[in-house]
This record gives C-alpha cells, structure tokens and sequence, in this order.
C-alpha cells in the first residue's frame, strides 16, 4: 500500500493537470478522486464509497432545490418577464445620464431574485439590452461591462445556486445563506449604481443626452406590467425567511408560480415548454456531475489525509481570521481566471473549510465573501464566464477587447465590495440572525 497522503498530493496536482488539458471538471476530479482513493486505502473502499456516494448526492432532499431554482428562472425567462422588467426600468431611469446602464444594473437585479445563474442573466440581457444600447450611442465597452458585471448578481441575490451548493457541501443552513445575499446583493447593486453614475460623470461619451420624455402614466403601467416577479419573489424569499416553507419546498412553489405565470402569458403550452424543460434539465445534470465528482475528490481528500495536513499548514501562515480571508480572496481571484464557479467552489471548498472551522470563522460570513468573490470570478479575464456568455449573445457587434475593457469598473467596484463584507462582517450575519425559523 502506498503512503496514502503522497497519493492524495500526486492525486491534486493530477487534478489540475487535467483541468490545464481540458477534461471536463466533474471527470477530472471524479477520477482522480476515485483512483486516489484506490491506491491510498484501497478497493473495498472505492467500491462502497461508489455505491453509496453518488446516490446520496442525486437523493438528498435538500439538493433538491437546486434544479427548482433552475426551473424557476427558465420559466421565467421563457415567459418573456425579463424583456418587461428591462422595459420597465428603461421607462423609468430613461432621463438619467447612462439610464440604461442603470436600468441594465436594476433589471438584473431584479431578475437574479427569481434566477439562480449568472450565466443565464447575462446571455438574457446582452439579447434584449446591448442592441438598445448600441443604437443610442452608448459605449460598447461599458455596456458590455455592465450586462456581464450585473449578470453576477445572481451568484449573490437569492435563489442562488451558488449558495446552496456551498451549504450542501459545508452543511450550513439553506435558508440562512440565501436570506444573507439579501444585503450584500442591494449594496453590490447600490455600488455600482454608484460606480456608473460617477462614470458618465467624468467621461459624457460614454452615455447619450437622452431629451425623450416618458409620461408618469407609461412608467406606472410598465410597473403594473411586472406583479407577477414581485409575487415570486415574496413568496420564494418571504416564505423561507418567515419559516412557512423550507428552502426545497420555497423553489417548488416558485417554479409553480412561474408555470402558471408563463401559462398565463403564452396563453398554452406549445413552442416554449418542451424547450425551457430541456434547458432546466440540461443545466441541473451538469451542476449534479460536478458535485458529484467534487464529493468524491472531497473523500479522497479526507481519508488520505491531505486536509489534515492542509489545515495545519495554512493556519500556521493565516493564523488569523483577516489573515486567512485575505489569502482565501487572492487564491480565488487567481482561480476565477480559469475555472468556472461552480467547479472553483467544488474543487477548493474541501481544502479551504476545514481551515474556516478550526479559525472559528462564521461559515455564513465566509459563504457570502466566498460568493462576492465568485462574482468577481465570472467577470475576470481571461475564462470570465459571462464574459463569453455576453460575446455568444453580440452577434458580431463587438470584439473580445471591448468586454475586456467594459469589464475593468466593475471588477474594482466589486472589489470595493468585497472589503466592505470583510469589514463589516454584520453585512452578512444580521439578516439570517433575525429569521423566524433558522
């Protein structure tokens, strides 16, 4: 038998061998966690490990609010809300210098509150507000900034996908995660209102001088036009934070409500529902591969010994809670260059929350800094996911350079943020700290 925690190392720097050549995530660490496994404790183990693992995983009542969540958004989406929320933010921030900006930032926002995928926020509004905004002289660089700056919301303003992966995994409360994005997402969205404003300010150029008027009564009827996402925002958020419903039965009831809303809209089901079906269980398949294939290397890990060792080591250098926080936001800003979010969370997790737990961290704090810093990943170059999530919507109306640019503002907005919730860590706890039923 071989010393099993220089296997467990030889299987981690395998891991990301096979993540340099491009083997799919949740392959690349499935395997390694199972060959691991295998010659560092043995095949009786890999075998019942096997058996009981990936169905516990696939079974768990609390993942099941993963692809509801999922659901959720695509249902919304296919009904044509989002095009109606852009809408009605346009109307009403249209007279402000960079309005669309804002109404980008606003809109976004508002749509992460019923869609948990960054990805997904980011295609939708790079379809129905970049042409917009092209047209009207806005900046192609900003405005493609600000579709994949805002489209990270979702990673942070509940239902967030993100944030119950990490509770899974770290078995920290669903409820209270989600309930504790609330603050930090208004603020991230405040900030960078802000940002814009400020933006437009120093540089004119960047924004039109729009003399269109819009009446009161245009504005108040667009806002009537959008009910329907309030009602499932309250009843997906007011649900869990009231305690009527756990997080599970709360992305249930959602998905319901955005059925029937969809229903209502698209008066029958032909032409949207087979195809928001399929993209909802396409993208719950690829969330539940990856977090299987993290659970498995996750084990290898532990029973070789490498956390151990890890833990040891890194508290003897971050022997501090702000110490720690700050390696921990540097390791993630390296790794967000070139992992998608949910492989970085599945893949780093596992070394990095031991170390959480022996410096006494809140793991709700750490959840959320976790999460600004998957925002900031999904938007830094070279592998920022909504940054080619945005360029596969452009059709050709911009380059790569002009993402690249447009996204540099929000990276240090968000950036700003970040110190904020590592400063004030109440940003974060006092929200979950008052639920009713925690």
């Amino acid at each position: 038998m071989l010393d099993p925690l220089i296997v467990g190392y030889t299987g981690v720097i395998l891991l990301f061998v096979f993540l340099g050549l491009g083997v799919p995530v949740a392959v690349a660490m499935g395997v390694v966690g199972i060959f691991g496994m295998y010659f560092g404790i043995g095949e009786l183990f890999v075998i019942g490990q096997l058996r009981t693992l990936p169905f516990a995983t696939v079974n768990s009542y609390g993942l099941a609010v993963v692809p509801l969540f999922v659901l959720m958004g695509v249902l919304a989406e296919a009904s044509g809300i989002t095009t109606e929320v852009f809408r009605t933010a346009d109307l009403w921030l249209r007279r402000l210098r960079g309005g669309l900006y804002q109404a980008v930032i606003v809109g976004s926002a508002v749509f992460s509150a019923i869609s948990g995928s960054t990805t997904v926020n980011a295609l939708v509004f790079t379809r129905i507000a970049f042409p917009k905004m092209v047209g009207l002289g806005y900046s192609k660089s900003l405005s493609l900034g600000a579709i994949a700056g805002a489209g990270s919301f979702a990673a942070m303003i509940p239902p967030s996908i993100t944030m119950v992966i990490y509770a899974i995994m770290t078995e920290q409360s669903v409820g209270q995660l989600l309930i504790a994005g609330l603050i930090p997402g208004v603020v991230t969205a405040l900030v960078y209102l802000a940002g814009i404003n400020l933006l437009v300010r120093i540089d004119p150029t960047l924004a039109p001088d729009i003399t269109e008027k819009v009446s009161w009564g245009e504005r108040w009827r667009a806002l009537g036009r959008v009910w329907p996402i309030v009602i499932l925002i309250l009843l997906v958020m007011g649900g869990i934070y009231t305690g009527v419903f756990p997080p599970s039965a709360a992305g249930a009831a959602g998905a319901f409500g955005a059925f029937l809303f969809a229903l209502a809209r698209m008066r029958g089901v032909r032409g949207w529902l087979v195809g928001a079906l399929q993209d909802a269980a396409f993208m719950s398949c690829i969330m539940f591969m990856i977090l299987v294939g993290g659970l498995i290397l996750s084990r290898m890990l532990v029973v070789t010994g490498v956390i151990d060792h890890l833990v040891v080591a890194i508290t003897s250098v971050a022997d501090t809670p702000l110490k720690f926080m700050i390696l921990a936001s540097i390791l993630y800003i390296l790794l967000g260059c070139f992992l998608d979010t949910t492989s970085m969370m599945v893949v780093t997790l596992p070394f990095l929350f031991p170390v959480v737990v022996a410096l006494d961290i809140d793991p709700i704090w750490f959840g959320i800094v976790l999460v600004k810093l998957i925002e900031i990943s999904v938007i830094t170059p070279p592998v920022g996911f909504n940054l080619f999530a945005v360029m596969s919507a452009v059709r050709g109306q911009a380059t790569f350079g002009h993402a690249y640019r447009g996204v540099i503002p929000f990276i240090v907005l968000d950036l700003l943020v970040l110190v904020l919730l590592i400063m004030y860590p109440e940003l974060a706890t006092w929200l979950p700290e008052t639920m009713i039923d925690r």
